[in-house]
């Protein structure tokens, strides 16, 4: 399917055209339809996916049609909540792009920066927000935005904003939105906990799965390298030097040793910065700037910030050191190989990083090629033998799951219908989503005074 088969409206495909875009993916295809409906959506969806355009690409064009005077947007008419502000800013860019020539606004407001001058830049009349929800809180908290007029509420990156301790902030938006709105909910992962927290907030969801489980990026390279901790700066040199890479970036776990690494890049001429909570907001900004300009050649970041980098044609990935969660795997080596692009994502693990890279090749479905033809190779608790990869389990189509609700057969049924607009509406008001019902972080409902954000 391309996306002349979407029912897109002009300016929109305009815009789509104009930056290449030819065949939606897969949660691109099956998202934009529903979203476009006015339905709920629950999408599992990893990183690389082109999950923003799944959202915002159908966003953009309910809120065109519906023709406002200027009068008429005073307020903001859907808001995305992201958990870092390196997303938020990708997020918002991506609604730039693909709206250029809807004549709508959009904002991002996020922490590090002074929310004056946010609100000095937006300026009046911003139909699409997207913020952090401690920035947007915060707003609210101060009477600088009003959430009255909000049709549709995306939560981007959910499994990380509650690891980020955002539960009391997320209270406080579901009770500020209007109760009936279309919610829009993508997770990374999906445990018992954070199904919970969807289903409490969501009216009769389509649930959309892409890649459940494994990961599928078959245009990715990827490799380990088995190294001693004491020689992987070394290898890290003689790779970036030897290899000739073009655009490099590296993650490791701990901020020190980023700003370590940084320091021996530039000294060998190697053009390099660091990207990490220590840094500044603007700091932050001028480095991802100046990487997508070509004027840098190694960013060394943190785990933290692995959701919201996007820099187009980065051609390599390195994990100088290995993640301290599977899940984490997958989000580094996504910044590259984006949008079907070829890209190489390499792993240096010590033997006490061992049962991590066991744990990431299970969730990728397969056993990663080890390099060894290399100086720095170890065979200290390693097997020399080179494993060969067995093929990655590949889905051609997300898979969409109808909910099961009274009187709605489900989509595998011959009978099925799509639910009427007064059905889902009622179906809304019977899920309380203001005052009564606030969410807490384990996701169940608890009522009283907000949860406790974890510290």
């Amino acid at each position: 399917m391309s996306f002349e088969k979407l029912n897109l409206i002009e300016p929109i495909k305009r815009s789509l055209a104009e930056e290449g875009y030819v065949m939606p993916t897969p949660i691109q295809e099956q998202a934009i339809p529903y979203i476009l409906k006015g339905r709920d959506i629950l999408g599992c969806s990893q990183t690389g996916t082109g999950k923003t355009a799944a959202f915002a690409v159908p966003i953009l064009q309910n809120l065109y049609l519906e023709k406002l005077s200027a009068d008429e947007r005073e307020h903001p008419r859907a808001l995305i909540l992201s958990p870092t502000r390196e997303l938020t800013i990708q997020i918002n860019e991506s609604f730039s792009i693909y709206g250029k020539y809807t004549g709508l606004k959009n904002a991002a407001y996020y922490g590090g920066v002074k929310m004056l001058a946010q609100l000095q830049s937006s300026g009046y009349g911003v139909d699409i927000v997207v913020a952090t929800p401690g920035r947007l809180t915060d707003m609210m908290n101060q009477g600088k935005i009003s959430l009255d007029k909000i049709q549709v509420l995306v939560l981007d990156e959910a499994d990380k904003m509650f690891d980020l301790g955002f539960a009391e902030d997320l209270n406080k938006v579901l009770q500020a939105v209007p109760k009936e709105i279309q919610t829009l909910f993508f997770s990374a992962s999906m445990p018992p906990d954070m199904a919970q927290f969807a289903s409490n907030i969501l009216t009769l969801p389509v649930r959309i799965e892409v890649a459940a489980g494994t990961f599928n990026a078959p245009k990715i390279k990827q490799a380990i390298y088995f190294v001693s901790q004491n020689d992987k700066t070394k290898l890290l040199f003689h790779l970036i030097e030897e290899e000739e890479m073009k655009s490099v970036l590296i993650f490791v776990n701990d901020k020190k040793v980023a700003d370590k690494i940084v320091e021996q890049m530039n000294q060998r001429g190697i053009p390099s910065r660091a990207l990490h909570g220590k840094k500044s907001q603007n700091n932050r900004e001028q480095s991802l700037a100046k990487m997508k300009e070509g004027h840098l050649k190694v960013l060394v970041a943190t785990d933290v910030l692995s959701r919201g980098i996007d820099i187009e044609f980065l051609s390599h990935v390195i994990n100088y050191d290995m993640p301290r969660e599977p899940e984490s795997y997958i989000h580094r080596i996504g910044r590259t190989g984006r949008a079907g692009a070829a890209g190489f994502a390499l792993s240096f693990c010590n033997k006490n990083e061992m049962r991590m890279m066991e744990r990431i090749e299970q969730l990728n479905g397969f056993k990663i090629p080890i390099i060894v033809n290399h100086p720095f190779h170890t065979n200290e608790h390693y097997s020399n033998e080179i494993r060969t990869p067995k093929p990655t389990v590949r889905r051609e189509k997300a898979k969409i799951i109808e909910p099961e609700a009274e009187a709605l057969p489900t989509m595998n049924s011959t009978e099925y219908v799509e639910p009427v607009e007064d059905e889902i509406k009622k179906q809304r008001r019977r899920i309380v989503k203001k005052d009564q019902t606030l969410i807490s972080e384990s996701g169940k409902k608890t009522a009283g005074k907000p949860v406790k954000a974890k510290k």
